[in-house]
């Protein structure tokens, strides 16, 4: 039994894209939240609206090192998760990984609390089964540019299910997929960013490879009901797959940008990077089954609300169209 009648949930990595959101609605259903981060990629910004909540707390620490709090349940999601930043310091993506996973599973076993790993589709490298479920074990280069984000997560699955399994401690995984939507950084390097601020600056999209590739794109709101729902399901020790099974070649989503900015901007074709997986999109049938969960926002209407952020965000003005011009940056009054 707890002492208190509400759940306490440590959020680790909660000033981030995801973190926030997770922040954010667990607040909303009546929880006490520690936030926690080291600000690396996460920002205060992002929970600028929690940090007077009575239910709300911000702890700056790097998860790297051990934390000593009570609390009920565990979200780790800790980690840069863009090729940009986490390849920027590949040692402390490593680590933040491992040790990370490390000292919030030493922290669960100590307080009996359930903990939530945010692992990735990239445990499943650039695959040669698809769409990918959760009995594929993967297809990853070990010592590729990409291998400090992937191989990392995939030790701190190992880690999780053997505390699991040795300790008896009361795990989830997520194995989440392609996720957009507001608060994503304009820098982090990723698709849907990218090409939104690209379009807003009238600057050319870049296009990696043929733009033949393909991603599974799940809005944000969808994928937080997700995680939540496997939190509160009964799938200990089951990694579970989170994302949109509607697949998109990266030339889609790149006109499907231009079409909904109203952007003149051009294509522009690059090298495709060393090891960027050529499909990738879930097979969620666990999801559905044990969680009841798929994700419901079209990516149209999710594409246009993480446009407006990138609009305030940016300070632009909405996209003229009237005439053959380029869109032009402008203050908004």
């Amino acid at each position: 039994m707890r002492k208190y009648d509400r759940k306490r949930v440590l959020v680790t990595g909660g000033a981030g894209f995801l973190g926030s959101h997770l922040c954010e609605r667990l607040v909303a259903d009546g929880d006490d939240v520690l936030c926690v981060d080291n600000f690396y990629t996460g920002s205060k910004e992002n929970i600028a609206a929690l940090i007077c909540h009575p239910r709300f707390e911000l702890l700056r620490h790097d998860v790297t090192f051990p934390l000593y709090v009570e609390v009920d349940e565990i979200y780790n999601l800790a980690c840069p998760a863009s090729p940009v930043h986490y390849q920027s310091d590949p040692v402390q993506t490593t680590k933040t990984s491992l040790h990370g996973a490390i000292n919030l599973l030493g922290l669960a076993k100590r307080v009996r609390a359930r903990i939530l790993q945010a692992s990735t589709s990239e445990v499943y490298g650039d695959p040669d089964s698809h769409p990918q479920g959760e009995s594929y074990w993967g297809h990853v280069n070990p010592v590729g540019p990409r291998a400090c984000y992937d191989e990392g997560k995939r030790c701190a699955e190992t880690l999780f299910m053997d505390y699991h399994r040795q300790h008896d401690v009361d795990v989830r995984i997520a194995r989440i997929f392609n996720t957009y939507g507001p608060r994503m950084h304009p820098a982090d390097g990723r698709v849907v960013s990218n090409f939104i601020t690209q379009a807003l600056a009238g600057e050319p999209l870049t296009l990696y490879g043929d733009g033949s590739q393909t991603r599974s794109f799940c809005y944000v709101e969808d994928l937080i009901d997700g995680l939540v729902r496997l939190m509160a399901s009964d799938a200990a020790g089951t990694p579970v797959n989170l994302g949109n099974p509607c697949e998109s070649t990266m030339r889609e989503i790149a006109t499907r940008v231009l079409a909904a900015t109203g952007s003149l901007s051009a294509i522009e074709a690059r090298p495709l990077p060393e090891d960027d997986p050529r499909q990738r999109c879930p097979d969620i049938t666990l999801a559905r089954t044990l969680l009841h969960w798929s994700p419901s926002t079209d990516l149209a209407e999710g594409l246009q609300r993480t446009i407006a952020y990138f609009i305030a965000r940016l300070g632009l003005a909405a996209v003229d169209t009237s005439d053959a011009h380029r869109p032009r940056r402008a203050v908004v009054s």
